[in-house]
């Protein structure tokens, strides 16, 4: 018996993943990885012992209020996951939890 699909149809596409959405925003905004970075390091050099990444992005809604516009805090996780990718001495200071979804 053939396999019978409904691609196609309206209402069942699939939308893009949280992933998926994170690395566009990311390629489109580049610099927002970057102002992240500077975040992180200058709470450590104030001498903080953890650093909350929700708290980050509100810094970063403050300083820059008119440059942010489609910073989602679906994003968080990805983004405190890319730092400890590129900075993994930042792994006790940065806290992450086990992925629901790949």
């Amino acid at each position: 018996m053939p396999t019978i699909t409904q691609d196609g149809l309206p209402g069942l596409c699939l939308s893009p993943t949280i992933t998926d959405r994170f690395r566009a925003f990311d390629a489109q905004h580049p610099w927002i990885y970057r102002a992240l970075e500077q975040l992180v390091e200058e709470r450590l050099g104030a001498g903080a012992k953890k650093v909350g990444m929700k708290a980050l992005f509100e810094a970063l809604r403050w300083r820059h209020p008119h440059e942010i516009t489609g910073l989602n805090n679906d994003y968080t996780a990805l983004y405190a996951r890319k730092l400890l990718a590129e900075h993994p001495q930042w792994s006790s200071v940065i806290e992450t939890r086990r992925r629901r979804s790949p």
